[in-house]
């Protein structure tokens, strides 16, 4: 099993969340500790070490090494503001 870490604005991001899709997400991060490459997550285009996987109406952005996942983002499916935030946070 990895170990997790998270940045601030993911962490905060989910605490705005209802009940319902927190769960979501935080199985769907469960179980990237488990296999971070499932088979309904892709590599981001243009980014070559991260990748997303889609829950629900949410994505996660993320990105693993041989013994952590890193949680990078987390926003809505349909907004591009979740990789506005992410070319700011990369530069």
């Amino acid at each position: 099993m990895y170990k997790l870490d998270i940045t601030t604005d993911a962490l905060n991001f989910t605490k705005s969340l209802p009940a319902k899709q927190f769960k979501q997400i935080f199985t769907a991060i469960m179980e990237l500790l488990k296999n971070p490459s499932p088979h309904d997550s892709s590599m981001l285009k243009g980014y070559p070490s991260l990748h997303r996987k889609d829950v629900g109406e949410y994505r996660i952005i993320y990105k693993f090494d041989d013994d952590t996942v890193y949680v990078l983002l987390i926003g809505k499916r349909n907004d591009d503001g979740v990789y506005k935030k992410l070319r700011r946070k990369l530069g």
